[in-house]
């Protein structure tokens, strides 16, 4: 979307990526993630997990896994912002 900032557009690309959702699936940064994309499993957590650790170069720990990160593309990038802070 044309207001996407262009980490998020990168997250949403990450996640079309993990779900393998081809690009006429419509996301931005307010689009319900788990429990509202059938692909959107406890597997595709793992491997968008995976992703974002070799793309943004951290990594995550097992108690950092909450269902919460994962409830919009806007809490994802959220949780990618804290972890490159961090």
């Amino acid at each position: 979307m044309a207001n996407d900032t262009p980490q998020q557009q990168q997250i949403i690309a990450l996640i079309r990526q993990a779900l393998q959702l081809n690009d006429d699936y419509p996301l931005d940064g307010h689009s319900p993630l788990l429990g509202a994309i059938p692909e959107f499993d406890s597997m595709a957590v793992i491997t968008l997990i995976t992703e974002l650790e070799s793309y943004y170069d951290f990594t995550v720990s097992d108690d950092e896994i909450d269902a919460e990160v994962f409830t919009t593309v806007e809490t994802v990038r959220q949780f990618v912002t804290a972890k490159q802070q961090a």
